[in-house]
């Protein structure tokens, strides 16, 4: 067992003693640290046997589980993170200028529910600045990046923020997400409406046409949703995404909902909920979006991930990749090595 896995159950009652947005801004500094020291040595070895890589999005992974967008958001630790032993790694979200987000506090554990509830806002350093960072990073592991539209942005316009953060992230991405389903910024989740989604996927696929021919590489472009839709929604989706020729969903986003925190003292924070109580609903989703979009559209399953059998589950209901964020705050590393370990993707 590798020197983290060993150290992370000693460090998370310590973290978890500081307010949720230190412990999470000294977890991303102590693992860059940790990976400088050479802490992280044999940690993406952990997992066993080396598995065939898989082949999604005409990529190749290493293994199933990515790293979801927002524990990284800056790109601060990329080469860390693809040593912990993701297979891929998704940073941001980023917006076309920096911004410092919603205002504190707007991190929350729900501990008693392994759950988080966040309203950060995409705080984020802008897009050049972590394009910088990504161009100087040393690993050669898969990362995406996660654009968004700068919160001052009115929704007339926000193709123009996507588009600006699609053309800088281009040549240093491995894959491209566009988010419109985070529910912190306000009328986001308003482009996922059948209207602004065609509009907006149908310009950043013109300029990716533009982009690849470039750059001489296709960079799959995909789009997070939300796990609020209703089947009407998931469908209305589905539909332009194959109209489209979108390469790839990323299902789902955190929940506005409350129905499995009620009663917790902190269930009436504003933002958006992740962890357990998310684990069925995202599974629903991505059921229901595998059923409506074409087999060579992947999906990557996200929500609720806490064990392998989770993240099997996603597999299970049609994802080709799946990612973890709340369940690492809970679990740590290891649960990176047990689904890379356990999970096998098109086991049914």
């Amino acid at each position: 067992m590798s020197l983290i896995h060993r150290l992370y159950p000693l460090l998370r009652p310590l973290l978890f003693q500081l307010d949720a947005e230190t412990a999470h801004e000294w977890t991303v500094k102590l693992l860059k640290m940790g990976h400088a020291l050479g802490m992280l040595e044999g940690a993406d070895s952990d997992a066993g046997p080396a598995r065939p890589p898989i082949k999604v999005l005409g990529l190749e992974f290493p293994n199933v589980v990515g790293l979801a967008a927002g524990m990284d958001k800056s790109a601060a630790a990329v080469d860390a993170w693809g040593a912990l032993g993701f297979g891929f790694v998704e940073v941001g979200t980023l917006t076309p200028r920096p911004q410092p987000g919603n205002p504190t506090p707007r991190l929350f554990r729900l501990i008693e529910k392994e759950a988080i509830i966040n309203r950060m806002g995409f705080n984020n350093p802008g897009i050049q600045a972590a394009v910088a960072r990504l161009e100087r990073r040393q690993g050669t592991g898969i990362v995406g990046v996660n654009i968004g539209k700068n919160f001052d942005t009115p929704n007339e316009n926000a193709v123009d923020d996507y588009v600006t953060c699609l053309r800088a992230a281009y040549p240093v991405a491995d894959y491209i997400a566009v988010n419109i389903s985070s529910p912190n910024t306000k009328g986001l989740r308003d482009l996922q409406a059948e209207e602004p989604i065609r509009r907006l996927v149908g310009t950043l696929k013109e300029e990716q046409q533009r982009l690849a021919a470039r750059h001489g590489d296709k960079k799959p472009l995909l789009v997070k949703i939300a796990p609020d839709l209703d089947s009407t929604q998931i469908d209305s989706l589905a539909r332009v995404f194959t109209e489209q020729q979108l390469d790839g969903v990323i299902a789902t986003n955190t929940t506005i909902s409350r129905e499995a925190v009620a009663g917790h003292r902190l269930a009436d924070e504003t933002g958006g909920l992740s962890g357990a109580p998310l684990t069925t609903r995202s599974t629903e989703v991505i059921s229901a979006l595998r059923a409506a979009l074409p087999a060579s559209m992947p999906i990557i399953g996200v929500g609720g991930i806490l064990t392998a059998d989770h993240a099997q589950a996603k597999l299970d209901a049609g994802a080709a990749l799946v990612q973890v964020y709340t369940g690492l705050v809970y679990r740590g590393p290891a649960l990176v090595r047990d689904i890379a370990k356990l999970a096998v993707p098109g086991k049914n």
